[in-house]
């Protein structure tokens, strides 16, 4: 699959919260990847997710290790979830909602205490966990009367400057959408035209106002094991590092069609495409938790950049309902169902995702605790790469430098304790990522509250967190023809409510 193919199917991205009105294929992938979340149990998830200076919650082997050395004794946990994902549209003065449900495990724990008990090291703990730092499952659907413009305007635009041979086997058209609706008869050459026009601009028998619509549905998660150890120097200085491997799963189909009640040759097209995207990457972490006095915490912690290897699979149909049109006029094409596809297409390269650097302060008392996190990454620096000659990345990474910036992302929550019970709430920002050129918004607030209970032998903890963020999504747009960009306004809120079961031992 080449790489420019690439790049437009994957502007589909843009259904998932937190994303602007660019159409970049490229850009949008490297934000969709690069921007994770605090992973861990629903008693970190339910206070904010700040996690960076507290420690004692297999939630450190992801952020921060030096938090598993505060652990005193082994754990095993596990973490079901139910999700909701709900998407609210509004194209062309139409609304739509569409909700959709999933059950999950986005975490697991095995936590082995080694106590020392000579010296100022008081020893540590080696911990295995699995942690969803990603999630892509998403739907949404939007339709409206165009008055503007049709899908086949964005053919004509997309396909100019160059001649049929373009749509043929090699040609830059071969194997994408404009190239299916060149084999659709839904555009053609101006040559075609009395009089004729130029060789590399394309008109279409198709000019009525189309009723569109499209369903874009989304799949896959991105997760993380780490094999982590945390050590104890006297109840006062935790470090820790561990290895992360993660893994990206995402799915996408869309399916977009317009209807032409009034023309006088086309009832109906339809455009399908399918998109798979696999990955699996490696990074470390390394951190520390310093406590001066026994109700204060400071930590810090850095994660390295992460090295992905990516392959992805991409296919699309098209059809088109014609009224018994005669194409040529002269009865050797008659038009009623017509249909093209392409091929299934691959490519394979290389994706970075920027390191991130956590730091954070909890206060600590009998009663429970209040804890924050800032943490710093600059998604202006994920870049990709290839092991192909002759293929280059350069253009998409000087585009993803100009798109984005540095952030600061915080978290902040809390916990009250009463002998075994626990009662949280948090509050989480992921600041807006677009450059100062770019008037767009996409910070993700987040909210979050629970429950839990902890006795010597086992626990549970209940979690309810709630993301919401607005985004906007172009259908299509225009480049050589002075055109409306059509645009979709979306609000995204996702719903998760988590439970951990741990025993400990």
């Amino acid at each position: 699959m080449s790489k420019k193919l690439s790049g437009f199917v994957l502007s589909a991205i843009l259904l998932h919260f937190g994303f602007g009105a660019l159409a970049q294929g490229y850009v949008e992938t490297a934000h969709l990847f690069s921007r994770t979340k605090p992973g861990g149990s629903a008693r970190i998830q339910g206070a904010g997710g700040a996690q960076i200076a507290l420690g004692g919650d297999y939630s450190s082997a992801l952020s921060n290790p030096a938090g598993i050395g505060m652990y005193n004794r082994s754990e095993l946990s596990i973490t079901p979830a139910y999700s909701s994902y709900n998407a609210s549209s509004l194209y062309l003065g139409s609304g739509n909602d569409v909700d959709k449900t999933k059950l999950n495990i986005p975490g697991l724990s095995f936590v082995y205490h080694m106590p020392n008990q000579k010296g100022s090291f008081l020893g540590g703990s080696l911990a295995v966990t699995f942690s969803r730092i990603n999630d892509f499952n998403g739907e949404i659907l939007y339709n409206g009367v165009n008055q503007n413009t049709s899908i086949i305007d964005y053919f004509i635009d997309d396909a100019a400057f160059g001649t049929v041979a373009q749509f043929n086997e090699g040609g830059r058209h071969y194997n994408t959408p404009t190239g299916l609706s060149y084999h659709n008869y839904l555009i053609g050459p101006q040559t075609m035209l009395d009089p004729p026009g130029p060789a590399d601009e394309y008109f279409s028998d198709v000019r009525s106002i189309p009723f569109q619509q499209e369903e874009i549905v989304t799949k896959g998660a991105s997760n993380q094991w780490s094999i982590s150890y945390g050590g104890n120097y006297n109840d006062m200085i935790f470090f820790g590092g561990g290895i992360g491997i993660t893994t990206i799963r995402y799915k996408s189909e869309k399916f977009f069609t317009e209807s032409f009640d009034d023309d006088p040759f086309l009832d109906n097209l339809a455009l399908q495409e399918f998109l798979d995207i696999r990955g699996t990457g490696i990074n470390a972490t390394l951190g520390v938790i310093v406590r001066p006095v026994n109700f204060l915490q400071v930590g810090a912690s850095i994660t390295t950049p992460t090295y992905y290897q990516m392959s992805e699979t991409y296919n699309a149909e098209l059809s088109t309902l014609w009224k018994n049109f005669d194409y040529f006029g002269d009865g050797s094409v008659i038009l009623n169902d017509v249909g093209a596809g392409t091929d299934i297409l691959t490519s394979d390269y290389t994706l970075t995702t920027p390191l991130k650097f956590s730091t954070g302060v909890a206060f600590i008392t009998k009663r429970g605790y209040i804890a924050g996190d800032v943490e710093f990454v600059n998604p202006a620096k994920t870049k990709y790469g290839s092991e192909t000659s002759g293929i280059s990345y350069a253009p998409e990474n000087e585009a993803i430098r100009a798109t984005y910036k540095a952030v600061t992302n915080v978290r902040l929550g809390g916990e009250f304790r009463h002998k075994i019970f626990r009662v949280r709430a948090g509050y989480a920002i992921q600041g807006n990522t677009f450059s100062n050129d770019i008037d767009l918004d996409n910070q993700i607030n987040t909210i979050s509250a629970g429950v839990g209970i902890r006795t010597s032998k086992y626990f549970v903890d209940l979690a309810w967190i709630q993301s919401s963020s607005d985004a906007i999504y172009n259908p299509y747009s225009f480049v050589v023809y002075d055109l409306p960009t059509p645009e979709v306004d979306l609000e995204h809120k996702v719903t998760n409510v988590m439970l951990t079961l741990g025993m400990t031992f």
